[in-house]
């Protein structure tokens, strides 16, 4: 790599790609959605082009073309697995991508989620992440009964009473990552003694109660898995608005954003990077990373033909809140290239179609960044997740209590 700057690429899984026909298209697998083999070959392709990470999509409610309901479609993808079950079925098979996987944090436990968490990386051997998500629609909270949530109407979404809920969800979210956080920490670096001579398994001066208590949660401690390989895994979040860019600045490692021009990719870098601050966060790094629904063909004739193809199997034309690119690699890397020097640190690809998208990605864009200097030609030997990303190792905040 010639570049001090190296460029970041993930990968956002989901079904048989984000386009809603994709799964129509000949090369698609709709049987095998629902097999660990089909997860595994794509998550095996993404690291055969050295990608950073993948993403798995996740939700507590069936896939919907309307954001704010439920829709009664039968021509589309309904129906997903667990993506935190996904990325430990593939984590074995796999060496050096990191495993992401969607978690839904409104109606779950940190608890819960930070053991499961926890295992993926050790599972993982240290390339474990979670990518946190609301989910604030009634229909999700009627799945669990211990919460009403009000209807969304998108005709009120940015009056002031709305976004001061909106506000509050994220703030919740917030405290969840923190919670997550705490108990990863609980457990030190070498709690663990496992003397069979002694019979001491565990120091237990070196596990810790988080005595956490805040408006939503209120959570003692200690965790029941010792701390993860990476001490923290990594923490993302997807954002749109000024409440979750608040979220990824004060308490994620890495943030993912829906610019359409360079202008706008650089607002949302300086906006981020504000929070961060403002968040007292001012030695730590905060990734900045673009989302792009890609189709890449030999032509950008044949990647316009195809789009035009998949949105009349539709019925509609798809429309996306990231921008949709539909090209070379040698146009697509000009994006990218581009987008970086606006403060954007990598890129989070949504493949239109699945597998035809993500090897157009692998086997094209990823051999165009090569040449260009823009992107690694191998893996670093036994690197973590927070390694790839250029992250350091947090130390235990509980190790010197």
């Amino acid at each position: 790599m010639t570049t001090d700057r190296p460029l970041h690429l993930g990968v956002a899984l989901d079904g048989a790609g984000w386009h809603p026909a994709a799964w129509r298209e000949p090369g698609a697998r709709p049987k095998e959605l629902f097999s660990p083999r089909y997860w595994a070959d794509l998550v095996l392709e993404a690291e055969r082009g050295l990608l950073d990470l993948v993403t798995v999509e996740d939700a507590l409610n069936l896939q919907s073309d309307e954001f704010a309901t439920q829709d009664r479609r039968a021509d589309r993808v309904r129906g997903r697995l667990d993506a935190v079950l996904i990325a430990a079925r593939v984590a074995p098979l796999t060496h050096s991508i990191g495993l992401v996987p969607t978690a839904i944090v409104s109606h779950t436990e940190p608890f819960h989620l930070s053991k499961a968490v926890a295992t993926l990386d050790y599972v993982a051997q240290g390339r474990a992440g979670v990518r946190v998500q609301l989910a604030v629609r009634p229909d999700s909270a009627e799945n669990f009964g211990r919460r009403e949530l009000p209807s969304l109407d998108l005709d009120r979404i940015n009056e002031p009473d709305v976004q001061a809920r909106f506000a509050e969800y994220f703030d919740e979210a917030a405290d969840y990552v923190e919670v997550l956080r705490r108990l990863w920490d609980s457990w030190e670096d070498d709690a663990e003694i496992r003397d069979v001579a002694t019979g001491r398994f565990v120091d237990r001066d070196k596990l810790h109660y988080i005595d956490f208590t805040g408006r939503w949660f209120s959570v003692k401690g200690p965790s029941i898995t010792p701390r993860p390989p990476q001490g923290q895994p990594l923490v993302a979040a997807l954002g749109h608005a000024d409440a979750p860019y608040r979220l990824i600045g004060r308490a994620t490692d890495l943030g993912f954003v829906t610019p359409h021009d360079d202008a706008q990719a650089a607002d949302l870098a300086r906006r981020i990077d504000t929070q961060r601050r403002a968040a007292g966060r001012e030695h730590e790094k905060v990734h900045v990373w673009a989302d792009l629904v890609v189709l890449i063909d030999d032509t950008e004739q044949a990647a316009r033909d195809r789009l035009e193809r998949l949105n009349e199997l539709a019925g509609t034309e798809y429309t996306s809140d990231a921008k949709i690119v539909a090209g070379t690699p040698s146009t697509v890397a000009d994006l990218l290239a581009g987008w970086q020097e606006a403060g954007i640190t990598g890129y989070r690809l949504r493949p239109a179609s699945l597998p035809h998208d993500l090897t157009g990605i692998t086997r094209g864009l990823v051999p165009e960044l090569q040449r260009r200097g823009l992107f690694r030609t191998a893996y670093p030997e036994k690197a973590s997740l927070r390694d790839l990303l250029g992250l350091p190792r947090p130390a235990n905040r509980y190790a010197n209590a």
